[in-house]
């Protein structure tokens, strides 16, 4: 089932929506949260959707089946959207019950019910939406002892507003015990399929899996759907990345802008550290002509690409997969960057890894392809496994190799993978100082604009893009015998999972599936194209960009094979969408 509350945003609502969602969750039932919210501080309309599901599915449900109203402004819509049969609780004085007879309508007096709880005015308009809580905890039959739990974790530094927002939710509750007669089918009941497992946003979760890569040095500018990462960071950092001395073993600096913070990560991953920004579509276009230098120079650094809807300022509250195509190819110039593809809180952590370490190794920027979705929302997890694999710094020389070497050409290809050695600043060896130039150089990093020179040294970059294919992750494979193939990547796994049980239920249709979890492609890519008469690529933007990448890296006569499922409308992939279009593409 699909619980819809709809509030204004800054009406203190993400805390109850985050306290109701973790009392499903607490019951060990699967649930999801999609937080929609209007791009300004306070006053318009937002809407929270908990997805609580027995078997596991945890995509936006396209259908509404329970509505909490809470706003006058959006309370007519709200009613008028769904579907016959679904509940509307709402607020008294909107008397809504009158717009349409095949619903079922609870009545509820919230104005009435907060203020003997809470006497401050000023406070009731935050407690009010508690009361909401307990009112639909009462009708699905949510263990009230799990809610009061929720409310601990929710408040565990703040007791009196724990003791405030409980007396709310008991106020709620038993006015829906007393006075609402039970009149819908829905309900909870609990499971134990959460045993075990965390509540988390993708962000929180890069933050952590950052640190634990080991980096040390963050830039960033704050930007929409991206700041509660380089936020938790600091909040995670100041925990546990304090020397014994009391001193910071990092920096993180907010920059005047994303120029400022590129440019601080390229001189940073210049100097060794691992340094690190995010960012989202806006800033990544201001990126680009550091992203050239970091690519040209062969400059190690991490960008996160929290994706929303552009182009422009587009919409920033909304989810999107936009930034693929013009990432890839990010700067002027024959420019070519390698792209990770997560889909969920626990890859966001081991992806922040896998970035810091291909970085080094490819001695180059990685990013790191979330979006708002994966980001900002509440995502089910296993705990995160601690890394038990070593750094990887690449090819580093230190005093001992150039002792032994004698000297060292920064851009020669020595080893046939395109990758050169480089020296970090500080090393103690008069053979170890080089140019890292953003112009023509040869492979001893000398200045050159020799014609020779300049293609010997793109040829080595592409080979060392080549070399990548080997080393990034592997995209995800579930092969049968099927004609049909599905190609997705980061949040849309979750919409194809339950699109493809969809199509096998519903229409007796079996397809196979890869999930993309890196760029550029593997073998793996190839092959699952070349297996299938025809591949749906489904993604989450206008102009089908990752089935363009597929295109100009598989031989052309795979290209006709390739249909694309474009999602663009700025919310979270559902399964029935998928579902729906490509059986309209079937012909059935």
């Amino acid at each position: 089932m699909s619980i819809q509350v709809a509030t204004v945003n800054g009406s203190g609502s993400q805390s109850s929506n985050t306290v109701l969602l973790r009392s499903i969750f607490q019951m060990g039932v699967p649930v999801s949260g999609k937080n929609l919210f209007p791009s300004n501080i306070a006053g318009l309309p937002t809407w929270y959707t908990i997805r609580a599901n027995k078997d596991g599915y945890i995509a936006r449900k396209k259908e509404i089946d329970f509505v909490v109203a809470m706003n006058s402004e959006t309370a007519h819509e709200d009613v008028m959207s769904v579907a016959a049969g679904a509940v509307v609780v709402y607020d008294e004085p909107l008397n809504l019950s009158n717009l349409r007879s095949d619903l079922v309508f609870y009545a509820v007096p919230y104005d009435k019910l907060v203020a003997p709880v809470c006497p401050e005015a000023k406070l009731r308009k935050l407690v009010k939406n508690m009361i909401y809580v307990g009112v639909v905890a009462q009708l699905l039959q949510i263990d009230f002892a799990e809610v009061e739990k929720a409310i601990r974790k929710q408040f565990s530094k703040k007791v009196k507003a724990a003791n405030l927002n409980l007396a709310a939710v008991k106020a709620g509750y038993d006015y829906a015990a007393a006075n609402l007669t039970k009149r819908d089918p829905y309900f909870i009941q609990r499971m134990d399929k959460t045993a075990g497992k965390i509540i988390i946003d993708g962000n929180s979760a890069a933050a952590l899996g950052c640190m634990f890569a080991g980096a040390t040095m963050v830039a960033w500018y704050p930007i929409t759907p991206s700041s509660s990462l380089p936020e938790s960071m600091i909040e995670y950092m100041k925990r546990f990345r304090i020397g014994a001395d009391g001193k910071a073993t990092f920096a993180i600096v907010q920059a005047e802008d994303e120029l400022a913070a590129i440019g601080m990560v390229v001189g940073a991953g210049w100097a060794g550290a691992r340094a690190m920004t995010a960012t989202a579509g806006p800033g990544i276009s201001l990126m680009a002509e550091f992203a050239g230098l970091a690519y040209y120079a062969e400059v190690p650094g991490v960008i996160w690409d929290i994706q929303r809807v552009g182009p422009s300022t587009g919409l920033p509250t909304r989810t999107s997969q936009g930034d693929i195509l013009s990432t890839a190819f990010l700067s002027h110039g024959d420019t070519k960057h390698i792209l990770l593809l997560p889909c969920s809180a626990e890859e966001c952590f081991t992806m922040a890894g896998d970035a810091f370490d291909l970085a080094e190794q490819f001695q180059t920027l990685v990013f790191v392809m979330s979006d708002l979705d994966l980001g900002m929302n509440n995502w089910m997890a296993d705990p995160f496994k601690y890394p038990e694999k070593p750094i990887g710094r690449g090819k580093v020389l230190s005093k001992a190799d150039l002792d032994r070497l004698g000297g060292f050409a920064r851009y020669q290809d020595v080893d046939g993978d395109g990758v050169g050695y480089r020296t970090l600043p500080g090393t103690d060896h008069p053979a170890a100082a080089y140019f890292a130039r953003g112009s023509g150089h040869n492979e001893k990093a000398q200045y050159s604009e020799r014609p020779d020179d300049f293609e010997r040294n793109m040829e080595r970059l592409n080979r060392k893009f080549e070399t990548a294919r080997s080393f990034v992750p592997r995209p995800e494979v579930d092969t049968g015998k099927s004609k049909i193939g599905i190609i997705g990547y980061g949040t849309s796994h979750w919409g194809l999972i339950e699109a493809r049980d969809q199509l096998r239920q519903e229409y007796n249709i079996e397809t196979d599936y890869l999930r993309l979890r890196a760029y550029p492609f593997t073998r793996e890519v190839h092959d699952f194209v070349k297996q299938h008469q025809v591949v749906y690529v489904v993604e989450q933007n206008r102009d089908a960009q990752m089935l363009t990448l597929l295109k100009m890296d598989l031989e052309a006569a795979l290209h006709t094979r390739l249909r694309s499922i474009a999602h663009i409308h700025g919310l979270p992939l559902d399964a029935r969408s998928v579902t729906d279009e490509l059986m309209t593409m079937e012909g059935k």
